[in-house]
């Protein structure tokens, strides 16, 4: 079950990384979405959502790892998983 919360730590590292990087004007539109995003992910809201899909995916055997945010995606915001 763990290794959901360490994929969401390391793609937080990984997208604050990216912002460093954009520095240009046009580009602040898109620094300012990640840092939406990445509040996101910092939430107890989305924690609590995400842990409570993985012990039940796990649970029942529904999930693998590789379709994790997919599923997440899915089964949180009603989007498509492809």
């Amino acid at each position: 079950c763990t290794f959901s919360f360490l994929d969401t730590d390391r793609a937080l590292v990984l997208l604050e990384e990216y912002c460093k990087k954009l520095r240009k004007p046009e580009e602040q539109q898109l620094k300012k979405a990640i840092r939406k995003v990445m509040g996101i992910f910092k939430s107890s809201l989305f924690q609590a959502l995400l842990g409570s899909f993985t012990k039940k995916a796990t649970r029942h055997g529904t999930i693998s790892h590789p379709s994790l945010p997919a599923a997440v995606a899915y089964d949180v915001l009603g989007c498509p998983k492809d």
